[in-house]
């Protein structure tokens, strides 16, 4: 799911570095022009910098409808948590865009993946240089591929040097296989057909399916089952949930919308996500995203050392991500205009919609969702504004010094 953002989205290509952009989802009609919708109260501030760059998503981006959750812990009740959003949440409707809706949040269920990985490293359950063999004997081999000399740390950090299965031509046109069950095994196997990548980082959901199947090994529960009992239910995450080969999105969520084949725009709500996985199915909102990830760095999901181990990155490749990113167990990291990094994951899902959450370094945060892909360079930059504004708006004079 190789793309400006970490996604599920099959065939879809940006690369930043170059200036060159390849696009499968092309963007529809611009949706019409509404006033961004503020939850924040009036004497909290207006948040007009974030504002702006919503609306410069839904107008001049052509994206139907987008939303921001901000959370900051240094600013008390009520204005240390706000949202906006602007455009349209169901075209059929015309429901307003918010941020309390459910969407797909694609890529972003790797972070619970590792998340889960690293709290059985932590139990001496399995290392992070066990080799994919010690469980899975055989399921990596041929075509030049060997699981004996890929480990677990290496599927984490997606330097294990497996291609995405999402790279096959048959992923060119996703929509004409969006009702499609699909098995981890099958989809490894049709990794391992295809040629091997060049460089030593390349994302590949390939490596997050090896991780649940191993996962099912060490304890015997499959991996959503896992992460339900150890992270979900835990955390009191009422909004986020497996979907399996349910089409729908439960409960209340935005409608997700994408081009089709002939050019129209078409609802792209309805999906089988088990092609994602745990590299890519859950279904969550901007609260309960935000809910995870502060439960995350605050220490209540992993001990310190594990933490430290899921925040250790690497350079990633900038055609692959954008420059400065860089890619941890789980997480990215990436430079903020006011210093310092974030740390989260973005996700996007065929059917349209797009998530991500990301913690500054002073511990706000922003879970962003969107219900259509950004199809253009600028597209991608406006939403990366949007995360940077986001994050930065009024930013601590030693934050911007630094």
């Amino acid at each position: 799911m190789p793309t400006f953002l970490p996604t599920s989205v099959p065939g879809r290509r940006t690369r930043l570095a170059a200036l060159v952009v390849a696009i499968v989802l092309a963007t529809g009609p611009v949706a019409t022009a509404q006033a961004p919708v503020s939850h924040s109260p009036a004497d909290c501030g207006t948040h007009d910098g974030v504002r702006r760059a919503l609306q410069v998503l839904t107008d001049r981006d052509g994206i139907t409808g987008a939303a921001a959750l901000v959370t900051d812990p240094t600013v008390d009740a009520p204005c240390g948590r706000w949202a906006e959003a602007d455009g349209t949440a169901d075209l059929r409707t015309g429901r307003r865009m918010n941020a309390a809706d459910r969407l797909r949040v694609g890529s972003v269920t790797k972070t619970f993946t590792a998340t889960l990985v690293l709290q059985l490293v932590a139990e001496h359950r399995l290392s992070l240089e066990d080799p994919v063999d010690r469980f899975l004997p055989g399921l990596i081999h041929g075509h030049g591929y060997d699981g004996r000399r890929i480990t677990v740390r290496q599927l984490l950090q997606h330097t294990s040097g497996l291609p995405d299965y999402l790279e096959g031509p048959e992923w060119e046109h996703p929509e004409r296989l969006r009702y499609r069950h699909f098995e981890p095994r099958d989809l490894v196997a049709r990794a391992l057909e295809l040629p091997g990548p060049q460089g030593t980082w390349h994302y590949a959901t390939t490596n997050y399916l090896v991780l649940g199947m191993i996962v099912r090994e060490v304890t015997g529960r499959t991996p959503e089952a896992e992460i339900t009992r150890r992270i979900i239910t835990p955390l009191g995450l009422r909004d986020t949930y497996w979907p399996g080969d349910d089409t729908r999105v439960q409960g209340p969520h935005s409608h997700s919308y994408f081009t089709a084949d002939d050019g129209r725009r078409g609802d792209g709500t309805a999906w089988n996500m088990t092609f994602g996985g745990v590299g890519g199915a859950l279904v969550s909102t901007p609260a309960d995203l935000t809910r995870f990830a502060t439960a995350l760095f605050d220490g209540r999901l992993l001990p310190t050392a594990q933490l430290a181990l899921m925040q250790r990155t690497v350079a990633a490749d900038p055609d692959r991500l954008w420059p400065g990113a860089r890619y941890g167990l789980g997480l990215i990291s990436s430079p903020l205009s006011c210093g310092g990094t974030w740390l989260g994951h973005g996700g996007t899902v065929p059917g349209g919609h797009r998530a991500l959450i990301a913690v500054g370094p002073d511990g706000r945060s922003v879970a962003v969702a969107l219900n259509e892909v950004p199809a253009s360079l600028q597209a991608e930059l406006d939403f990366l504004d949007l995360v940077d504004k986001s994050l930065c708006e009024n930013a601590s004079s030693e934050r911007t010094s630094a």
